[in-house]
């Protein structure tokens, strides 16, 4: 495959390595999210300000988010890198951490974690073939307990103090913005660089670390709400609903659906895509949603993830709900205004060049026809015999790939194609038993970079995509 050179293909290979960081971030994140929403239940219920107060269960609060949870972190950190002993490498790293700061060691532990497992997977590559037979046991235990030994101590005198010095440092630009009323202009980077897909490197890397600090502590945080907001996103679908060009009419009501109760905001980033200026209602919305939470002193117990209207609703903690409410609605209705301004003024072109896209793809499909015999003849024509598994992929690998991948899965069932496995995975975890990878367009430099040998096929929309519908064709 040839690198994208010059100006544009530097930006293009950045975004990808910066998708691909926030990939490896979510991946870390998303197996322990059930621990961390566990987490923020009992400190919604027990803390002294919470549903329940007791005082007895609220010993809890304070060792989970400062033990457990970055533990977990650091388990699975090192375990994405170096297996089993660099799960456990990742953990006592991580320890040292915990020991070593005064703050929960979220951020330490995202990155001493898989520093661990990457350093024993190291050493066992070096010493692979090399230890005498009998003595296989004492070298693995030794090594991990002394290079764990070490690691540890660093992470302790160095590591930790370092991470605690920059998060301050973070948190105190951050805070100003509080105190100065400007909070809501995180936006203006927020929102762009969600519609890029990345949403993860933001949220996982930066809010929810901030988030769980604070909420430790107030019970509650602005944090986790500042890039989650599902009002922005319900916004622009409505706009797109009601306006929109006479495709977006027929998918938009869907995607509000998956993206607002389901929480997959990346269903709403293609509507974006297909006309940037929307951007500027994405970030209205979401500026005046961080402006509502401000104005009613509220936040979340912890991140919400999906982003779903119910798991905000589930992690709000009581006397925050008016707030919480008002600022998903303030949002929506921000964003859905300036988006239907926008979309009165340019759909009638647009709708004008989707009508002869539809002419075009007509009669390409007639010619195809025609021509299917030709087609068939051909090396690189695929079809159902020679293939058996299609990977949808995204930058998680549990939101947009698994309901593409579901809705796929039923379309060749429908078709009586049911031999053929569609599974959906993060991009760097396809197999290589896949014959074809399915991502989005903005994925599709990240998965080339993984998957050099592999056919991909670019949606830009997850419901009623063309080129899945030609995939799908290609398969009959």
């Amino acid at each position: 495959m040839l690198d994208n050179i010059g100006p544009q293909g530097d930006a293009t290979g950045m975004r990808a390595r910066v998708q691909a960081f926030g990939g490896f971030l979510t991946n870390m994140v998303l197996p322990n999210i059930g621990a961390f929403i566990a987490w923020g239940i009992l400190t919604a219920l027990v803390i002294p300000t919470g549903w329940l107060p007791n005082e007895n269960l609220a010993t809890i609060v304070g060792p989970a988010i400062d033990y457990l949870l970055p533990l977990l972190l650091g388990y699975t950190g090192g375990k994405m890198i170096g297996g089993k002993r660099g799960a456990v490498m990742g953990a006592i790293a991580t320890f040292g951490l915990i020991v070593g700061a005064d703050i929960p060691m979220f951020i330490g532990a995202m990155i001493m974690g898989p520093l661990g497992g990457w350093v024993i997977k190291k050493f066992d590559d070096s010493v692979k073939g090399k230890i005498p037979a009998g003595f296989e046991m004492i070298v693995n235990n030794f090594s991990l307990g002394i290079l764990g030994f070490l690691l540890m101590i660093f992470s302790f005198l160095v590591t930790g103090p370092a991470i605690q010095f920059a998060n301050n440092l973070v948190a105190s630009g951050i805070h100003v913005l509080i105190d100065t009323g400007l909070l809501p202009l995180l936006s203006l980077i927020n929102e762009p660089a969600k519609v890029l897909f990345l949403n993860n490197a933001i949220d996982q890397g930066i809010y929810y670390p901030l988030g769980m600090q604070i909420a430790a502590e107030a019970g509650r945080s602005i944090y986790f709400t500042v890039a989650s907001n599902p009002g922005p996103g319900l916004g622009l679908l409505l706009a797109y609903t009601f306006f929109g060009t006479k495709k977006a009419r027929r998918t938009a009501p869907g995607a509000i659906i998956i993206h607002f109760f389901g929480g997959i905001h990346e269903l709403y980033f293609p509507y974006v895509l297909m006309n940037p200026v929307t951007i500027v209602g994405m970030i209205g919305g979401a500026m005046s949603g961080i402006a509502t939470f401000q104005l009613f002193d509220v936040g979340l117990v912890a991140g919400p993830s999906p982003g779903s209207i119910f798991a905000y609703l589930a992690l709000t903690p009581r006397g925050n709900y008016l707030g919480i409410i008002s600022g998903v609605l303030v949002a929506t209705v921000v964003t859905f205004l300036i988006t239907s301004f926008i979309l009165k003024l340019t759909v009638t072109a647009a709708e004008g060049d989707e009508d002869d896209y539809e002419k075009s793809l007509e009669k390409s499909k007639s010619m195809k026809a025609e021509g299917k015999k030709v087609l068939e003849s051909k090396n690189d024509t695929i079809s159902a015999e020679n293939i058996s598994k299609i990977a949808f992929a995204c930058d998680a690998g549990a939101g947009s790939s698994a309901l593409g991948a579901t809705t796929f899965r039923k379309k060749l069932q429908k078709n009586n194609l049911e031999d053929i496995e569609v599974e959906h995975y993060n991009i760097e975890d396809v197999p290589e038993d896949a014959d074809i990878i399915v991502v989005h367009k903005n994925l599709a430099d990240r998965a080339r970079r993984s998957h050099q040998n592999k056919r991909i096929v670019t949606i830009e929309n997850y419901i009623g995509d063309q080129n899945l519908e030609r995939l799908l064709d290609e398969l009959k």
